[in-house]
């Protein structure tokens, strides 16, 4: 990397580094600084310190004097993370001691008043949650469903974490309105919260296609953990529960339904899973592993009615077949939580339109999360929610931190099996080259553009997770790599290296 680069990206999280070089490590995921590539056309910032342990299988940032025993997130061991050492350096701007008021209570929420919290020791901090449980791991919901874990271990921070930190927490909120001239949000009591920052991490409800039955009694989406309870207090040994979707969500519901001994048939539109983050044969490889747990999958299962009186009985398909079910599980996507944004006049396009600073149309409005839009993208990803958060938690205590996105990856684990897909996983025409293979440790898919990485898939085994994002980033160059007729075994070798 040059000296000469003034601005540098983090490929992690897409924070924004000013100086000749770039940082030992990322000030809000930890990343060392070969994680950085150089960067242009933002403006100045100011970054805040935030945690003190990041996982590296998942990026789940955990502070405390020593790493969790085992990741909340992914259950990755405590061997599995690393220290975040590095700090960023004070801006020497005076310490904002106004009130920020922060709408939802998920990762990113949580994140921001994090961040808030840490920039801003005297300010006053209220975290609004519409949900009565303290805020939790959505995405351990599937876990909790399929018994992995208690109720008592979904929460991120349990009462007396948010008491020391000073943060008001008020649960069981509807907010009924933001009040953008008044610097207020209402809420469904009628009582009234000021602010002098709003940071809005509102999240996304389930998409529920508009087919005939989808409100039948027993159709449902795992969102909630009463959606969790729901489900576990209604299933029993036997049910025939059919998933509709076949994403990640879907897949994990599947696999947890299973795992309580129901039987589970997921339906997958698509030719095979996971289509929009999998290549034909990975989705065929990790279509084995489903069925292996039990999981009976149908691809090309396209809905086109539910079935039953008033309660479901079956799932219609489009080709004329019936399958009986007792339980539907919908797992069909999200859509944003941009309604109060959109009432208050805010602009909204998918989600609530923000600048590299997750400052909305309102100088005083951020959003972060699934409900915030960036250069025209929504993540709908739990890394992206973390680190907008963090990022937009900073800003409303007066740093200038910038968000610069994040690569377009899916680093899962999906029912025991480990996967990344990242950039362009399929050629556009015959401009590009693919080399793969498979092996007893997993499936290896590499796809170039001229000499450059352009994407890769890696089912199994992502030991080569970091060395593909830096080499796809960096734009490495593997031109006498590919003139030699490089192998894709010798490939992953030259990666490890």
């Amino acid at each position: 990397m040059a000296d000469s680069a003034s601005m540098w990206l983090c490929s992690v999280c897409g924070y924004v580094h000013h100086g000749s070089s770039a940082p030992v490590c990322c000030p809000v995921c930890g990343a060392p600084s070969n994680d950085f590539a150089p960067h242009e056309n933002l403006q100045p910032e100011a970054p805040k310190p935030l945690g003190k342990w990041r996982c590296l299988n998942c990026s789940y940032i955990h502070q405390g004097d020593a790493p969790p025993e085992i990741c909340p997130v992914c259950a990755a061991p405590a061997d599995r993370f690393e220290a975040i050492t590095d700090k960023p350096q004070s801006t020497g701007a005076e310490e904002f001691t106004g009130r920020l008021v922060v709408i939802g209570a998920g990762v990113a929420g949580v994140s921001a008043v994090e961040a808030f919290r840490d920039a801003a020791p005297n300010a006053t901090a209220t975290l609004v949650s519409r949900e009565p449980e303290l805020p939790y791991y959505r995405l351990n919901l599937t876990r909790y469903l399929a018994g992995e874990i208690a109720e008592s271990e979904l929460p991120i921070h349990d009462a007396d974490w948010f008491e020391a930190n000073n943060i008001e927490l008020k649960l069981g909120a509807d907010v009924a309105d933001i009040q953008l001239d008044a610097q207020s949000v209402l809420l469904g009591d009628d009582s009234a919260i000021p602010y002098d920052k709003l940071i809005i991490t509102m999240g996304a409800h389930p998409f529920m296609p508009p087919f005939p039955g989808s409100t039948l009694e027993g159709v449902l989406s795992v969102r909630t953990v009463r959606d969790a309870k729901w489900i576990l207090n209604f299933l029993r040994p036997g049910m025939r529960c059919v998933v509709v979707g076949g994403g990640v969500l879907g897949l994990e519901t599947a696999g947890a339904l299973a795992a309580r001994d129901a039987k589970v048939t997921l339906l997958e539109s698509f030719g095979w899973l996971m289509p929009r983050q999998l290549n034909q044969r990975a989705g065929e490889i990790l279509q084995a592993h489903v069925k292996g747990l039990g999981v009976d999958v149908r691809n090309g299962a396209r809905t086109k009615e539910l079935i039953g009186d008033e309660r479901v009985a079956g799932v219609l398909l489009e080709d004329g077949e019936t399958i009986d079910a007792d339980l539907v599980i919908v797992a069909t996507g999200v859509r944003p939580n941009s309604h109060l944004a959109r009432r208050a006049g805010l602009v909204v396009n998918k989600g609530v339109v923000v600048d590299n600073h997750l400052v909305s149309s309102h100088p005083l409005v951020y959003a972060a999360g699934d409900v915030a839009e960036h250069q025209g993208v929504l993540y709908g990803s739990w890394a992206a929610s973390q680190f907008q958060g963090s990022i937009a938690g900073m800003n409303a205590a007066g740093s200038a931190a910038q968000f610069g996105g994040i690569p377009r990856s899916n680093t899962l684990k999906a029912l025991g099996l480990d996967m990344l897909s990242i950039g362009r996983f399929e050629p556009e025409d015959g401009s590009y080259q693919v080399i793969e293979t498979e092996a007893d440790s997993g499936y290896y898919r590499f796809v170039f553009r001229d000499e450059h990485l352009a994407g890769s898939v890696l089912v199994g085994d992502t030991s080569l997770s970091g060395a593909v994002k830096n080499a796809i980033e960096n734009r490495t160059d593997f031109s006498s790599d590919l003139l030699a007729g490089i192998s894709a075994g010798a490939f992953i070798s030259r990666l490890r290296r």
